[in-house]
């Protein structure tokens, strides 16, 4: 064990008397259900028998990248038991809401537990999988070494390593080439982040694809859809879609300079977080930005008096893609490293990006390339950019097409990736079976 490795346990273990009281303060804050707390500690096991593959995505994109991925699995082999951990209430809340019914069975959703050594073995103790399954950055020290303890097969899927993060494990060497080289298999969702994990310590990383790429279809209810159609009527609709403090203000300039060619103009604000509610609110009322608004949250609908409908909820991403005739990807226009932009790419929904595009670099490539999404960098482009879209149907119908294409192409990788993931767990079940697909 490296020396980091080394401090990394004594850490753990002398923080664990504390942790408990910093847990309560994050339930009572809404962070964490009390009622579970006990899984933080890694407790509350309840494994049922037969094979069981454990799979561990910290938030809400991550773990909602794995649904494809849990299918493929679920499909290649029936008799295979999914335990999900994630770190969020917030991930919890819309895995239930978004899980099929033909994984509803099948998947076990617990919260993963805290990095302290001896809550890593209760938690490794109880559920005794027989291969882990982690998710983009989630390298955890004291719970990586515990399954190699027990020889349990790891893999690293769709993961990122950012430069900046690439730098400061430079301090830790040794421990992070020890954590690397516990993981039999793994798979980057970017060349560059492959390369990045072959220089500190994973010389087989690879890069087959960007998991979020390949996820279903955001759903909408289909009432609710066409309640908000029938509200809208035809008025042109721009969406700012999971957006982060910064990227409002920049959307609502934008929406002030479209206001002089499209008087009717419904401008939609979907921030990220919807708990940033009363602080979009805020930019909306006098003196900053007044203009005539609604509130999602609040019951409000977007009536013909109202300029900016905030929607202000969770989960319901795919019925905003579905009403927008043009759609800003969020996490572009500041420093974030932009969220997927496939998401309205399935929906038929025209393309906006900002300059930041680093975690979804070679997607949004790709799409600019093609046709299927346009560059923005401030109020002005992006205003000019939705005005060229909204007034020219064969501009947005060429564009949805062209990012159509690019969307079909990643459905591959969940299946790739279950064959490879169900390959490393064959020897560790103690069984060779017959896995459907093969």
């Amino acid at each position: 064990m490296s020396v980091a490795g080394f401090a990394g346990r004594l850490l753990g273990t002398g923080l664990a008397p504390v942790l408990p009281v910093w847990l309560r303060l994050r339930a009572r804050q809404g962070k964490e259900i009390p009622e579970r707390l006990a899984e933080r500690r890694g407790l509350g096991a309840d494994r049922p028998s037969g094979p069981l593959l454990w799979l561990h995505a910290a938030s809400v994109g991550e773990s909602l990248s794995l649904i494809p991925l849990l299918a493929a699995l679920a499909e290649r082999w029936p008799e295979l038991h999914l335990l999900l951990t994630t770190g969020t209430v917030t991930a919890a809340t819309l895995l239930e809401q978004r899980l099929p019914p033909s994984l509803t069975g099948r998947v076990i959703h617990r919260f993963v537990p805290l990095d302290v050594p001896r809550w890593a073995e209760a938690f490794l103790d109880g559920w005794r999988p027989d291969a882990a399954v982690f998710v983009e950055s989630e390298l955890w020290p004291n719970l990586t070494a515990a399954l190699e303890r027990r020889g349990i097969p790891a893999a690293l899927i769709n993961a990122r390593l950012s430069p900046r993060s690439a730098r400061l494990w430079r301090w830790a060497p040794g421990l992070v080439r020890e954590m690397l080289a516990r993981f039999r298999l793994v798979v980057a969702q970017s060349e560059d982040d492959a390369a990045r994990l072959r220089a500190l310590g994973a010389p087989g990383a690879a890069f087959w694809g960007q998991l979020k790429a390949a996820a279903a279809p955001l759903p909408a209810d289909p009432a609710e859809l066409a309640r908000l159609r029938g509200l809208i009527g035809a008025r042109p609709v721009f969406l700012a879609a999971s957006t982060h403090a910064g990227e409002e203000m920049v959307a609502l300039e934008a929406h002030r300079i479209l206001r002089g060619r499209l008087p009717d103009l419904l401008t939609v604000i979907a921030p990220r977080h919807p708990q940033r509610g009363d602080e979009v609110a805020a930019l909306l009322a006098p003196p900053i930005a007044p203009l005539a608004f609604s509130r999602r949250s609040t019951g409000g609908l977007p009536g013909p008096e109202q300029e900016v409908y905030l929607a202000d909820t969770l989960g319901e991403m795919g019925l905003f893609f579905r009403i927008a005739g043009v759609a800003l990807v969020g996490a572009t226009l500041v420093p974030k490293g932009g969220h997927n932009p496939l998401e309205p790419a399935r929906l038929g929904c025209p393309i906006l990006l900002g300059p930041h595009t680093e975690h979804v670099r070679e997607t949004a490539e790709a799409l600019v390339a093609a046709g299927g999404a346009l560059r923005v960098t401030d109020a002005a482009t992006l205003a000019e950019a939705a005005s060229t879209v909204l007034t020219d149907s064969g501009r947005a119908r060429a564009m949805t097409r062209a990012a159509a294409e690019i969307a079909a192409d990643a459905t591959h990788l969940p299946g790739r990736l279950a064959t490879a993931i169900l390959d490393m767990m064959r020897p560790a079940t103690g069984t060779t079976p017959a896995l459907r697909g093969e």
